[in-house]
């Protein structure tokens, strides 16, 4: 089976001016196709998380499969493709990329909290951190986070972006942008919105050991939200 890829817009030199035939083993799905860019180093897959597909102009979902000859563009966000503020990835972070999308003209400061991956506990040595959250549960929570700040702390924008899956030591798991006109409020929102993740997201981290594994230990729920009392 023969697919003619093409793409548009920041994607537009991927396949070349006239887009590129593939020879493809029939019964391929969209997505599939897309796990074979990124496999093949194609496209990377940040470029392929954020774009949406064409099959011979109309959009097509993950399991559509696709037919001989068909055309398949690969189409980049119309708004020029910048990064969500509030996410849960299991790619690493593009810190750049989310700092461009928080950063305009009214800032006068802009505050990060780049937490890393460090290479030891209490003395014992990493190998690597595994998070899991209760997802859908946890993007509520950092959307309320990022609302509070704004109207609490008077800053302007808030960027919460987390990784989730396995990390390795010096990866970024979590990248938290405040942007103000001042500097003071950005500092006390950013310091406030992660202590408060600490507390209140349901994010959990197992941390391997070179002679063993935990859960790391959660710090308490506020008393407002906790479960049970004594």
């Amino acid at each position: 089976m023969r697919v003619h890829l093409v793409s548009f817009g920041p994607l537009k030199g991927t396949f070349g001016a006239e887009g590129e035939w593939f020879e493809f083993p029939a019964g391929l799905t969209v997505g599939q196709l897309l796990d074979r860019l990124r496999d093949q180093g194609r496209m990377d897959a940040a470029a392929l998380r954020s774009a949406a597909v064409a099959v011979d102009h109309e959009y097509a979902a993950a399991d559509d499969v696709l037919n001989d000859g068909a055309q398949v563009a690969i189409l980049p966000p119309v708004s020029g493709g910048a990064p969500e503020l509030i996410a849960l990835v299991r790619e690493p972070i593009d810190t750049p990329a989310v700092l461009a999308a928080v950063k305009a003209g009214p800032d006068g400061a802009v505050c990060v909290f780049d937490g890393i991956v460090r290479d030891n506990t209490r003395g014992r040595q990493t190998l690597h951190l595994d998070y899991e959250a209760y997802e859908e549960m946890a993007l509520r929570q950092l959307h309320l986070l990022r609302s509070e700040a704004i109207e609490h702390h008077g800053v302007r924008e808030v960027a919460i972006v987390h990784r989730l899956g396995r990390l390795v030591v010096g990866e970024t798991s979590v990248l938290i942008v405040v942007a103000s006109a001042h500097r003071g409020v950005a500092f006390e929102a950013c310091r406030w919105v992660i202590d408060t993740l600490k507390k209140t997201v349901p994010i959990w981290k197992r941390e391997q050991f070179v002679d063993g594994a935990v859960w790391a230990d959660g710090e308490p729920f506020p008393e407002e939200i906790a479960g049970t009392k004594p």
